[in-house]
């Protein structure tokens, strides 16, 4: 992961928390730092913590509206866990075309 960044991870459900186990892809997360959280709506509903005033954040939450996960001056982008990924590895939001192909 980049510098600055942080990388929550909240999976679906215990399901899909125990498959990601199992398959040996959260540990990749954790390993690359990722924070894991609760298997529930919680920074992603504004539940809970949420994100600082000016702070930019990628999610692949299903939904998003001015201060549903911080202050209304809280930039959040949606985008597909490929490109939430990718920008994570690169520090910036970017095509993660750019990360697969290499470029």
């Amino acid at each position: 992961m980049a510098a600055g960044v942080r990388l929550l991870v909240a999976p679906a459900s215990h399901s899909d928390r125990d498959a990601a186990q199992r398959e040996g892809t959260m540990k990749v997360l954790e390993d690359a730092g990722a924070q894991l959280l609760p298997s529930a709506c919680g920074v992603c509903a504004g539940y809970g913590d949420s994100f600082a005033a000016g702070e930019t954040v990628i999610s692949s939450t299903a939904r998003n509206f001015r201060g549903r996960m911080g202050p209304p001056t809280t930039k959040v982008y949606l985008a597909s866990a490929y490109t939430v990924a990718a920008s994570a590895v690169a520090g910036r939001i970017i095509d993660p075309r750019e990360v697969l192909d290499g470029r």
